[in-house]
C-alpha cells in the first residue's frame, strides 16, 4: 500500500463529535461498533467492520478512509496497533482525528488527537475501546468503560449499555441525533451479507440510543423467525414452531410474526392451533385476510379450500373475500 495515496479520497473530512466503542467478544469472537452523535446518519461515516477482521470507529473530523484503509491493512496481518500507526503516520490532520480499532485477535489500538474538541478522551481494556469527544464532562468515557465491564450478556446489549453509560454520564454537548450498531462475525465467509450480525441505523429521532435498543429487540425477533424458517426447510417442524413463538413473544405489536406462524401451522394441518392466531391477527389488521387466500398460488400454503373456508371464517365479516 502506497502511504502517498492513503489521503486520495472522493469523501472530504466531516464533523461527528461523539462517543463510541469498538469491541470484539471474548465469548463469541463477533467484533463491532456502536456510536452516538449529534450528527444526522453518524453510523454511515464513523462505524466500520469486516468479518474476521476487526472494527474501526473514526470520528472528530471524520476522515472516512480510516475505516476500510485501516480494515485492509489488518487483513494484510497488521494487529491495530501498527496499523493505526501507519494511517497517523500519513495523515498530517491527525491531530483532528479520533480513532479506534480492534483486530480479530482483540488488540485495541486508539488515538485522540491534541486538537479534538473537549472534553475528549478515550480508555482502552481488554479488547476494546471507549472514545468520546466535544463531550458535556471527562466522566463520559470512564463511565462507559466501567459499563462495558460490568454488563452481562452477548456483545450488542454490551455496546448498547455502554452507549446508555455515556448519555447518562452527560453525553454529547449539544444533544443527541443518531446511533448506529454494527456488529460482525468471528470468522469471514466471503459473503459480506452473510457475516454481518446486525448492521441497525437511526438516522435522526430525539433519543437515538433507546430507539436502537428497540431495534434491537426486534432484530433478535426476526432472528428467531429466520431460524424457524431455516429449522422447518430441514424437517424440524417443532422447533420451528418454538422459533415462531419466540419471535411473536418477542415483538407482539409486529402482526406479521404471528400471521406466518399460523400459516405454518394451517399449512401442517393443524388448523384448531391456527385459528386463535389467525383471529387476533385479523381483527388488528384485517388486510391480512385478503392476503391469505394469494398465499396457494406462490407455494407457501397448501390449496385446501375447506381449510382456507374455515380461516377466514375468523375474519371480520367486512374483509373482501379473494380467490
Amino acid at each position: 500500500m502506497n502511504s502517498s495515496n492513503l489521503w486520495e479520497s472522493p469523501h472530504p473530512s466531516k464533523l461527528a463529535h461523539t462517543f463510541s466503542i469498538v469491541a470484539r467478544d471474548p465469548e463469541s469472537g463477533e467484533m463491532g461498533v456502536a456510536v452516538q452523535s449529534h450528527w444526522f446518519s453518524v453510523g454511515s461515516v464513523v462505524a466500520w467492520a469486516e468479518a474476521g477482521v476487526g472494527a474501526v470507529a473514526t470520528q472528530a473530523l471524520v476522515e472516512a478512509s480510516y475505516g476500510p484503509l485501516g480494515l485492509a491493512l489488518m487483513q494484510a496481518g497488521k494487529p491495530a496497533s501498527e496499523a493505526l500507526v501507519a494511517l497517523l503516520a500519513a495523515d498530517e490532520g491527525r491531530e483532528l482525528r479520533q480513532v479506534a480499532m480492534v483486530d480479530a485477535g482483540g488488540g485495541v489500538a486508539v488515538h485522540t488527537g491534541a486538537r479534538c474538541i473537549a472534553d475528549a478522551g478515550h480508555e482502552a481494556g481488554a479488547s476494546f475501546s471507549v472514545q468520546a469527544n466535544m463531550m458535556a464532562n471527562p466522566d463520559v468515557w470512564p463511565a462507559m468503560a466501567r459499563a462495558y465491564r460490568a454488563t452481562q450478556g452477548d456483545l450488542a446489549e454490551r455496546l448498547l449499555a455502554t452507549l446508555e453509560a455515556a448519555q447518562a454520564a452527560g453525553g454529547d454537548i449539544r444533544g443527541r441525533q443518531s446511533a448506529s450498531i454494527l456488529i460482525v462475525k468471528p470468522i469471514s465467509t466471503g459473503r459480506r451479507w452473510a457475516d454481518t450480525a446486525m448492521d441497525l441505523r437511526v438516522e435522526d429521532h430525539p433519543e437515538p440510543i433507546r430507539e436502537l435498543r428497540r431495534l434491537v429487540g426486534l432484530h433478535r425477533a426476526y432472528e428467531h423467525m429466520n431460524l424457524g424458517d431455516d429449522l422447518l426447510g430441514t424437517g424440524e417442524t417443532e422447533k420451528a414452531l418454538q422459533e415462531y413463538r419466540a419471535a411473536a413473544g418477542m415483538a407482539p405489536e409486529i402482526e406479521e410474526l404471528p400471521f406466518w406462524h399460523a400459516v405454518t401451522l394451517a399449512d401442517l394441518g393443524r388448523v384448531d392451533e391456527a385459528l386463535p392466531i389467525f383471529r387476533d391477527v385479523f381483527a388488528r389488521n384485517a388486510d391480512w385476510a385478503t392476503l391469505l387466500p394469494r398465499l396457494p398460488k406462490a407455494g407457501l400454503l397448501r390449496d385446501d379450500p375447506e381449510m382456507m373456508r374455515q380461516v377466514l371464517g375468523v375474519a371480520p365479516k367486512a374483509v373482501k373475500r379473494e380467490t
